[in-house]
């Protein structure tokens, strides 16, 4: 699924919460949401009170996800991950392992070497880190996701120390001089994600309301 337009992030969490219900109780269908949110932090289960270095710059939403501090908004695009974990091993470290691979082979094709750290959750190149993660498994259905820097402001990652990482920068397919089309990078995605998980799950057009 893809939406357009910037969305505030809680009609999005609304959204998701409903078709993971959906999921879980056998009424829909898995989906891949990919949006961009206007600019906001969220907060995971492991956040830091001191890794918020600017609580007003922002709004600051705190969710059920796992990590910590990271930010949101244009030029970045989020992907929403809703699989039926229960169909795919009831494995969460198996998944990440995937979300992971998944960035690294879109990354791949869009002109960026991508690749793993072992003390951190996460995909980087040339040492900054360009892709977060962060999931929650509901009835074994699973929420948030991933969201990859395409283009956005980067001075904005400054309110906060992203994803507790004091010693990291972050970049931008921008600012590696990579791919920065957005109908480019989702077909990427999307291709890469069926590489990944199969041909299966809906990576389409409209929110998962619909």
């Amino acid at each position: 699924m893809v939406s357009h337009a910037p969305l505030p992030y809680a009609d999005a969490l609304t959204v998701m919460d409903a078709r993971v219900e959906a999921i879980a109780s056998g009424k829909a269908s898995e989906c891949v949401w990919l949006l961009e949110h206007p600019p906001l932090y969220t907060a995971g289960t492991s956040a830091k009170a001191s890794e918020l270095l600017d609580e007003r710059r922002f709004p600051v939403y705190r969710t059920g996800r796992g990590g910590r501090f990271t930010y949101h908004g244009p030029g970045q695009r989020v992907a929403y991950v809703m699989l039926d974990l229960a169909q795919r091993g009831r494995d969460v470290r198996v998944f990440v392992t995937a979300l992971e691979d998944w960035l690294i082979l879109a990354l791949a094709r869009l002109g960026a070497a991508g690749e793993r750290r072992e003390e951190a959750v996460g995909i980087f190149v040339r040492g900054a880190k360009i892709a977060s993660i962060g999931v929650r498994v509901r009835r074994w259905v699973s929420l948030h996701g991933v969201s990859l820097n395409v283009d956005p402001d980067l001075d904005h990652f400054s309110g906060i120390i992203p994803c507790g990482l004091n010693d990291v920068k972050v970049t931008s397919l921008a600012a590696l001089g990579a791919e920065t089309d957005l109908a480019t990078v989702d077909h990427a995605l999307r291709s890469a994600f069926t590489e990944t998980f199969g041909s299966a799950v809906s990576v389409s057009a409209n929110d998962p309301s619909r």
